[in-house]
């Protein structure tokens, strides 16, 4: 069983997501809080694996609250759910270590897909937004908040390394990657791992904004 814990200030919503979630077979829904402060406490007691963070709420947002459970928790995979109208948040949250970005419309399977692959270790955005998220680290990686890798290292890498890296930077997921270049999803996996133990990288997301820094996202 996957534990997850739901971070909305909207009552109705996110009981009625804990209702839904709870009712998917492999998920069991530890706790329901409507903020981040709230939610410390949660994990402190329950120990959830992955956690469902709105974006706008009092006090803390999101993108603060991401960076603040992934400082204490980084262990825990966080899933940030929001709006259209909130796409100015994407790249904070990302930024931070979010290990997706849905909307608040997505469907049922969308939501539980994104659990189960956060769970696993992969990130998960949804399709309707992955420009959006492209755009934001485009523009990051073209400001001086850019990631810094030592050009050195990063001329070793073999040619399976930079074509999953170049798959991150479009925004491939790891079972993607894995059809695209006839991999099994573990040894995927473990390139990235790999991959980002050379070049001295905090995880995923870093790792994307450092393509797109180096245009690998428009290679082939």
């Amino acid at each position: 069983m996957i534990k997850v814990l739901i971070v909305d200030d909207q009552e109705l919503f996110r009981e009625s997501l804990g209702i839904i979630l709870q009712s998917s077979g492999d998920i069991d829904v530890t706790g329901s809080v409507c903020c981040v402060d709230d939610a410390l406490q949660s994990i402190a007691e329950n120990k959830p694996d992955v956690i469902l963070m709105d974006i706008r709420m009092p006090g803390k947002d999101g993108v603060e609250g991401t960076r603040v459970i992934k400082n204490k928790y980084p262990e825990i995979k966080v899933i940030v759910l929001t709006t259209f109208d909130d796409d100015e948040y994407v790249y904070g949250a990302l930024k931070y270590g979010a290990s997706g970005y849905l909307l608040k419309g997505c469907s049922l399977s969308e939501l539980t897909d994104a659990v189960q692959i956060a769970y696993g270790g992969g990130a998960m955005i949804n399709p309707e937004i992955a420009s959006k998220v492209i755009s934001q680290f485009s523009a990051m990686a073209n400001s001086s908040n850019g990631i810094y890798v030592d050009e050195r290292v990063a001329k070793d890498l073999n040619e399976n390394e930079r074509k999953i890296i170049m798959a991150i930077a479009r925004g491939l997921s790891n079972k993607e990657i894995s059809g695209t270049l006839f991999l099994s999803e573990g040894t995927v996996r473990n390139y990235i791992s790999s991959i980002l133990m050379k070049l001295n990288l905090r995880d995923r997301t870093q790792l994307a904004i450092w393509a797109v820094q180096k245009g690998m996202n428009h290679k082939r």
